[in-house]
């Protein structure tokens, strides 16, 4: 026990004690204890009232010396108030050095609460995206930058790739912007300028464009000299084979081109446009048609499980099913079963391509939407794949909010899932799995 407080219990006990003396001597024992108790209240109630005025004045010389019960606690008052003051001057020296390399950072860096409201940015923020440190603090972010892919991404759960948006400060130029958690129930959006990343892209797009519509022509006339000279009845035995070979490479490179216009198409086009309301039932129907007729192609099995439809530009989902299919049928021999499945619910609609194939390695999985990427080259080749149709098919999916999803076993087959929000489908009546599905 401190001393202080052994002292102010001694006295205590000593007053009360010489209360109860004095009333015993007058015959009123429980008379003098009472007043000796209200005595020692009265003075105690006499330091409070003292202390508090002090804490009101900040006039302490009252209890800066003396070894009482108050004197201590002033003490351990203003021993805490100088700690105090030390850990303020300390965060204040850290919070101007992490300012300091904040402001140094190219990227802009806003941090944000739970409701998205700005707490802190950093000096790039303000140029990239046109943020006022303290006018804009407390402010929703996406009141301020007024874009919905940014919106989209800000109230996503978890952390999602990085998206690219047009600068709100300066024309012309684009953003990139990334959300990752920081701190207890806050999360940081960082923002890049992509401006010179994305005008490389929309050069190459431009030049792939350009290329492949100049090399149409001149293959399109190759092509036909090669056909005519096919149907000659006078050409040589000997050249019917190099011709034949001729033909072939000049149809595979027409393939490519109108590839390469398609996948340029889906990148430069806008958002917006006529969309139909597509009855995906039938357009599985009429891309079946086109193996119908080839015997060496494998069966092909449709299950349509809704006659809900979608909501879309019908020719880039027909070109979505068309590559998928075919990619499906070039990996998957004669005696196999290619299956494709159209199902809707209350949380949005799957397409499904489901093969009984040769199968494609974990590890080539994520790099099969790229472009020119062929798991094997040599085979690629051979059957007419030039590594662009699943390309097209991300390219169509981004375009109409949906995502892919690709599960494989090598030796077992692949399944292609892709999902379309519910604000894409128009429901229709439920039908049985059973009365929906066709045999090849």
């Amino acid at each position: 026990m401190p001393e202080s407080s052994r002292k102010l219990l001694s006295g205590l006990a000593l007053l009360l004690g010489a209360g109860l003396g004095i009333g015993w001597l007058y015959s009123q024992p429980l008379t003098g204890l009472l007043v000796a108790a209200l005595a020692a209240l009265a003075w105690q109630v006499r330091w409070l009232v003292g202390f508090d005025r002090a804490l009101h004045t900040r006039d302490f010389r009252l209890f800066q010396h003396g070894d009482g019960i108050w004197q201590r606690i002033y003490s351990r008052l203003a021993f805490e108030r100088d700690r105090a003051r030390r850990h303020k001057r300390e965060y204040r020296r850290l919070l101007k050095e992490f300012r300091k390399s904040t402001d140094a950072m190219p990227d802009g860096a806003v941090i944000l609460n739970e409701d998205n409201e700005i707490v802190a940015c950093n000096r790039a923020a303000t140029v990239l995206a046109g943020l006022k440190r303290k006018k804009d603090r407390g402010q929703r972010v996406d009141n301020i930058i007024r874009d919905p892919t940014l919106a989209r991404l800000l109230h996503a759960e978890g952390e999602l790739p990085g998206v690219d948006i047009p600068s709100p400060a300066e024309d012309g130029h684009w953003l990139n912007c990334r959300v990752v958690p920081f701190g207890a129930g806050q999360k940081l959006l960082l923002l890049r300028d992509v401006t010179e990343r994305i005008a490389l892209n929309r050069m190459r797009r431009d030049f792939v464009a350009n290329a492949s519509h100049e090399l149409r022509s001149p293959l399109t006339v190759i092509s036909g000299y090669l056909d005519s000279i096919a149907d000659d009845p006078d050409l040589a035995p000997e050249l019917g084979k190099p011709v034949a070979e001729m033909q072939a490479q000049a149809r595979r490179m027409t393939t490519i081109i109108g590839e390469l216009l398609e996948l340029s198409r889906l990148e430069s086009a806008g958002r917006r446009g006529e969309e139909d309301v597509i009855d995906i039932a039938a357009l599985l129907a009429e891309c079946r048609k086109a193996y119908a007729r080839d015997d060496e192609a494998p069966g092909i099995t449709i299950e349509a499980g809704s006659t809900a439809k979608l909501r879309g530009r019908r020719d880039e989902i027909d070109s979505l099913v068309r590559n998928l299919l075919s990619n499906a049928v070039r990996h998957t021999p004669a005696d196999g079963v290619v299956t494709l499945s159209w199902q809707a619910g209350p949380d949005g609609a799957e397409l499904v391509v489901r093969d009984t194939g040769e199968g494609i390695a974990a590890e080539h999985i994520p790099r099969l939407t790229e472009r020119f990427f062929r798991v094997d080259r040599g085979r690629a080749r051979e059957d007419g794949g030039v590594g662009l149709g699943l390309a097209i098919v991300k390219h169509v999916l981004s375009r109409h909010d949906g995502e892919l999803d690709v599960t494989s076993t090598v030796g077992e087959g692949s399944e292609f899932r892709c999902r379309f929000p519910a604000s894409r489908v128009e429901a229709g009546r439920p039908i049985p799995l059973a009365s929906g599905a066709e045999g090849a």
